[in-house]
């Protein structure tokens, strides 16, 4: 094997020797490779392969056929120096180049690369280098203030280049404009010569990032947006050097001084304004990075101290004062207080916190002093948890994205043989046919505006800073949109499935409906089936007892308590004998009389389980107990089928206490008695009818059913974000959610689609307008300046239309 290469592989779920044996023969199996040892301690395989027979990636993939997996490590980097989308390109193939990288991610508005890599082969250094290589540079920078600051020198660099290019192009302006007031006391020759001296700082200074730029495409061999800038500007910027060191050259003395610095300042105006826009599409995230404070005040040994946010331990016993952010998720050991939890969970009433409440990092503690021991402190809090969901979507691809980046990967060189085209046309061709006074002039000013007015960056930037924006709107009402397929695909939905116990119902029974029988009032009711109910362990005693303590009554405890199987309880309570139970136990002790009885069946036709209270030979009303909707569901249904969803439940239930729910939320259409997998195969039925399917659930008893919807919503989570199946999570237990989720999403796949359908027209219509094809019917041509102020605006009007996500309200 004289083209073999060392490798190696970190692998995760070896337990025993059996198993260092199974994977050392799994790839062995493999051809071109040899020497392979694995190690139980390290969980490392190493090996010899030929990289002509057998591929890193074969081999990872015949070590998971085996049953175990391969362990990656993530890395973030922040890159700067990238113009358009042909830059990001370019980064992702010299990062996906290096050795253990088994893909990268870059993501242009945000200015970041996520590389999914073996760290015992690849190394961030490598990452970085590979990124140098390609002509970028790597920001080494750590937390949010540290990431402002380096996008802050960004923009003051551009604000610089751009206010050198104003101070010189002014005057270049002016002159040419003014030209021919006072053409009798400065001679055309003297003129060229003093805008040459004006445009040359222009050009080759302010300008300098993009001949950097376009210098790096063709070490990559590549082009890019910097390419086409440099390739427009410098054209001008030649020809008219030629004419003014040797006029006679030429058949007209005509410079082009002025379009070539007013290209680059325009180009430089636009890059200003496009990176301020991006600025503030990652705001949100930036905000709720900022949520947490940098320390806290600890109590150890009785003594306050403050310490660092990353001293913090679980366990550590933290005291958070009024107006004060909690530092870490905990649990209040002490004090009272209200909690404002909106800039976390979206929720706008504070909510009230005592001993044994959660509390979630970053969260205002708003009027008491509390002392909240700390549950997760880290990476582990909710807020480190939602940061990180939303920058993973932020860094994904939309399906989308993935088709706007085949067309820029073609864009750049596809203009480059429009513009040599367009000069060859008009030089050779259309100056014999029409009109167009200097030939080469003419040709040169196509060449030019074709070049400056194509925007590849309108194209680049189209979706990304809608996923941005809208994601980040996201978590700031709470709602976590996993990555961008998800996002897509919620946009598109046609269905819309509920679980209904924990999802539309509470998930708890409650006493919904008393009628009486004999007993005087709902007092005397309440009293005698609470005491003797406290004789049961059933799910429904615990509803009645509840019920009894709301209503204020004192229950008295039993002296004796007899469950009676498939009936209900007898009870004795200061010596009255007093039985609760089914419609089976009353039949048998007594007949209902029959006001009663048709209560009964009323109840019982509306989904209540009910149960009869019979003492001292009386039988004294029955209670009817149920799983009650949660707050809003009706509206949340309606709003849902408005939006033209079909709307569907799934239950375990059975078929009546199925149909009363979802008649009182206003669901048309459910099915009840389903287990957890045959929830999934109900999805799929619809799925294979055509439907593209979202399916609500607590994320828990409905893993397969999510696993199996297009988009799994996952409600209800609250601090256990990372453990959810759902591509999208709520973290508050609000159904209004799954609409805020679904229009968010319409809304977010909607500017993404106008954005992309903006940059494809513009730069369809603008190229063809740029090289003249208007000119033999109206005799008029683009000026190249107003070209690159087209482009400008191009690139800023695509930001600021995916930054007005930001206004989304519920």
């Amino acid at each position: 094997m004289s083209s073999s290469r060392k490798g190696s592989v970190r692998i995760r779920g070896m337990h025993c020797a059996t198993c260092v044996d199974a994977v050392r023969e799994s790839i062995e199996s493999l051809e071109g490779v040899e020497d392979v040892s694995v190690n139980l301690a390290t969980e490392k395989a190493t090996f010899r392969f030929d990289p002509d027979r057998t591929s890193m990636e074969d081999i990872a993939n015949t070590v998971r056929s085996t049953g175990y997996d391969i362990a990656r490590d993530e890395s973030t980097l922040t890159i700067g120096g990238m113009h358009c989308a042909t830059c990001a390109l370019t980064i992702k193939e010299s990062l996906e180049e290096v050795p253990g990288v088994k893909e990268a991610k870059v993501n242009f508005a945000l200015g970041k690369a996520t590389v999914d890599y073996d760290s015992t082969v690849a190394s961030r250094s490598m990452l970085a280098a590979a990124v140098e290589k390609a002509g970028y540079n790597v920001l080494e920078i750590e937390g949010v203030m540290a990431e402002r600051l380096a996008r802050k020198a960004e923009l003051n660099a551009v604000m610089r280049d751009l206010f050198i290019a104003l101070a010189f192009v002014i005057p270049v302006a002016s002159i040419t404009m003014t030209y021919s007031f006072w053409s009798d006391i400065m001679t055309t020759e003297i003129r060229n010569y003093i805008l040459l001296i004006l445009a040359a700082p222009v050009q080759f200074y302010a300008g300098l990032r993009y001949y950097k730029g376009a210098y790096r495409a063709i070490l990559n061999k590549r082009a890019n947006m910097d390419t086409l800038v440099v390739l427009g500007t410098s054209s001008a910027f030649i020809y008219s050097l030629i004419v003014t060191l040797d006029p006679g050259l030429v058949s007209t003395p005509d410079v082009y001084f002025d379009t070539s610095a007013v290209i680059i300042t325009l180009v430089l105006a636009g890059k200003y304004l496009e990176l301020r826009s991006r600025g503030s599409t990652s705001e949100a995230i930036m905000k709720l990075m900022d949520l947490q404070p940098p320390t806290a005040v600890t109590i150890r040994d009785g003594a306050e101290t403050q310490v660092s946010i990353d001293e913090i331990k679980e366990g550590d016993l933290v005291l958070v004062k009024p107006g004060e952010r909690m530092p870490i998720d905990g649990m209040v050991q002490s004090g009272r207080s209200s909690v404002d939890e909106s800039m976390v969970t979206g929720e706008s009433i504070p909510q009230e916190k005592g001993e044994g409440a959660e509390v979630i990092g970053g969260t205002v503690n708003i009027s008491g002093m509390l002392k909240v021991k700390a549950t997760r402190v880290g990476r582990n809090t909710t807020l480190a948890q939602i940061v990180k969901l939303v920058e993973d979507a932020q860094s994904s691809k939309a399906p989308i994205e993935r088709y706007a980046d085949k067309i820029a990967g073609y864009f750049v060189p596809a203009v480059l043989i429009v513009a040599v085209s367009t000069f060859i046309f008009w030089y050779f061709v259309g100056s014999g046919i029409w009109d167009v006074g200097d030939a080469l002039s003419f040709s040169l000013t196509t060449f030019v505006a074709v070049l400056v007015i194509a925007c590849p960056c309108a194209l680049g930037l189209a979706t990304p800073t809608a996923i941005v924006v809208g994601t980040g709107r996201g978590a700031q009402l709470g709602v976590l949109i996993k990555d961008a397929d998800a996002l897509e695909t919620a946009g598109k939905l046609t269905t819309l499935i509920f679980d209904k116990t924990g999802t539309l119902t509470v998930g708890e029974p409650k006493v919904v409906k008393l009628v009486l029988g004999d007993a005087h009032d709902e007092r005397e009711l309440l009293y005698h089936a609470g005491s003797a109910e406290r004789g049961s362990e059933h799910v429904l005693s615990g509803a009645v007892i509840e019920a009894a303590r709301e209503a204020g009554i004192v229950l008295d405890e039993p002296e004796t308590s007899t469950v009676v199987p498939g009936e209900g309880v007898t009870s004795i309570v200061k010596g009255v004998t007093i039985h609760v139970g089914n419609r089976r136990m009353a039949a048998r002790l007594m007949s209902a009389p029959p006001r009663l009885d048709q209560s009964i069946t009323q109840m019982e036709d509306e989904g209540m389980t009910v149960m009869v209270c019979i003492a001292q030979g009386k039988m004294l009303g029955a209670i009817g107990v149920a799983d009650t909707l949660k707050a809003g569901a009706e509206e949340v249904v309606r709003n849902l089928t408005d939006m033209g969803l079909k709307v569907v439940m799934l239950t375990g239930d059975n078929e009546r206490t199925a149909r009363a729910i979802a008649a009182r939320a206003g669901i048309h259409e459910f099915r009840a008695q389903l287990l957890p997998k045959d929830k999934a195969s109900a999805i799929r039925s619809y799925q294979e009818a055509g439907e593209i399917v979202a399916m609500v659930g607590d994320g828990i008893n409905d893993a397969p059913a999510l696993a199996q919807a297009d988009i799994g919503i996952a409600i209800g989570s609250g601090t256990d974000i990372a453990l959810e199946s759902g591509n999208i999570v709520l973290v508050r237990d609000d159904l209004k959610g799954v609409s805020t989720a679904i229009r968010l999403s319409r809304r977010t796949f909607r500017k993404i689609r106008e954005n992309l359908f903006w940059a494809l027209i513009y730069n369809t219509a603008s190229i063809p307008i740029a090289a003249g094809i208007l000119y033999p019917f109206t005799d008029w041509l683009l000026s190249p300046m107003i070209a690159a102020g087209a482009m400008a605006f191009s690139s800023v009007s695509v930001v600021a239309n995916a930054s007005l996500l930001r206004r989304f309200r519920p």
